[in-house]
């Protein structure tokens, strides 16, 4: 569908989703990081994934699915919370890693155990 064709509906969802990117923008500067407490078998999972070598380059996405492209989303996601937990995690309480993530890092995995349910 081409934009002169987009129904109403959508023309106003996305006049939405720049009012909601303008907000973004505003508050981005307010947040920082947090610091979150995992578990120290999905920490190493997570360092695990960022230390993980893929085979090849992703080549063209244009073919990608929907689906594809949010299962890669995700496993970007976990990769970039292992190098939080590489760069700055410190082991606490004996079997718990301690790391303060940026708030599009804990959004994302708050994302995905929604998108889980």
């Amino acid at each position: 569908m081409s934009a002169v064709e987009e129904s109403a509906q959508y023309a106003r969802y996305r006049r939405d989703g720049a009012v909601l990117a303008e907000i973004g923008r505003r508050l981005e500067p307010q947040v920082s990081r947090l610091p979150v407490r995992i578990p120290g078998d999905l920490a190493a999972a997570a360092v695990a994934a960022w230390e993980r070598d893929e085979p090849g380059d992703l080549g063209d996405l244009r073919g990608e699915t929907h689906e594809q492209r949010g299962v890669r989303d995700q496993a970007g996601a976990l990769a970039l919370i292992g190098l939080a937990i590489t760069e700055r995690g410190t082991a606490v309480d004996g079997d718990a890693v301690l790391v303060e993530l940026d708030v599009t890092e804990i959004a994302a995995a708050l994302t995905a155990a929604l998108e889980a349910r």
